[in-house]
This record gives structure tokens, C-alpha cells and sequence, in this order.
């Protein structure tokens, strides 16, 4: 079902903050409170709101090293492509991984204690022949300027 504009208007919100009451949530969008629960359900329920999530300060955690990895691998084939994205999935250290176009398969960004477990962690992946990766190239990040908060939303008509 193609979401309209109070479909919209409670995603933009969610995404800002997943904890907003539906109370809040039906008085932004001129609704009740039970068709705003309603409508909110529904939208979970057709996969367009796929969780709620906590945003944990990462300076809490302490000291941190986050790289992004481009990683390019020996072959494309099926069982290759499936094995490396099932050691990315469960690796806990891997904080996201797209696959993309270009020079490299995977951007992969990792969290860290330091650079000897990352380092730890990429030699492994290098050692593990059945995952097939050809190259890792490295690159550190220096300061996160912008985190994703949320993804840009359709404009209604009308």
C-alpha cells in the first residue's frame, strides 16, 4: 500500500524518535490516538517500520576505532558471496556492510577497540580461504561530521 501523507508525516517522525508517544504521534497528524495506533501498526506490519532502535552514544563505550573497509573478492560466485556476507552478519565488530559498485564489492564499517583487533580481525578474514577476499583496503575514520539518522522521505501531492 503506497503510504500517504499522514503515513509519511509518522515515519519522518519515528525516525527522529522512536520512543514518541502515539499520544504526541496522533496530534501531529490531526488523528486519533487509536487510528494512529492503528496506522502505526499497519506500517510495522507492512515492513515499511522494520524496528525501533536506541542510539548509543559511542564516547560511553570508550576509546573507539572505526574504519571503513573496501573489500573486493576473488570471485562472484554464489556460495563465495554467501559465506563472506554470513561472517559480516555475525561478526559483532561489523557495524554495517553494503554491497557496491566499483573498484570494490563491500564497503564494510567496523568498530573497534583498537587497530591491533582490527587488525586481528582482517588478517583472520584474509587467512579464512573459503571467504574468498582478494583485497582490504583501509580507511580510517577521523570524525563523524553525520550520522545516519533516518532516510529522506517522498513528498506527498496536494
Amino acid at each position: 500500500m503506497e503510504p500517504d501523507r499522514a503515513d509519511l508525516k509518522l515515519l519522518e517522525l519515528l525516525q527522529r524518535d522512536g520512543r514518541t508517544t502515539v499520544q504526541a504521534l496522533s496530534e501531529a497528524i490531526h488523528l486519533s490516538a487509536r487510528a494512529t495506533l492503528n496506522r502505526v501498526r499497519r506500517l510495522e506490519a507492512e515492513g515499511l517500520i522494520q524496528g525501533y532502535r536506541a542510539l548509543v552514544k559511542r564516547a560511553v563505550l570508550g576509546e573507539q576505532v572505526v574504519v571503513f573497509a573496501e573489500m573486493a573478492l576473488k570471485d562472484q560466485r554464489q556460495a563465495t558471496v554467501q559465506r563472506f556476507e554470513a561472517r559480516m552478519v555475525a561478526s559483532p565488530e561489523v557495524v554495517a556492510c553494503y554491497q557496491i559498485s566499483g573498484r570494490y564489492d563491500y564497503l564494510v564499517r567496523v568498530s573497534c577497540h583498537d587497530l591491533a583487533r582490527y587488525r586481528e580481525l582482517t588478517d583472520g578474514w584474509l587467512d579464512d580461504v573459503g571467504l574468498g577476499i582478494e583485497k582490504i583496503v583501509t580507511n580510517t575514520e577521523w570524525q563523524t561530521i553525520k550520522e545516519f539518522s533516518g532516510f529522506p522521505l517522498p513528498q506527498t501531492k496536494g
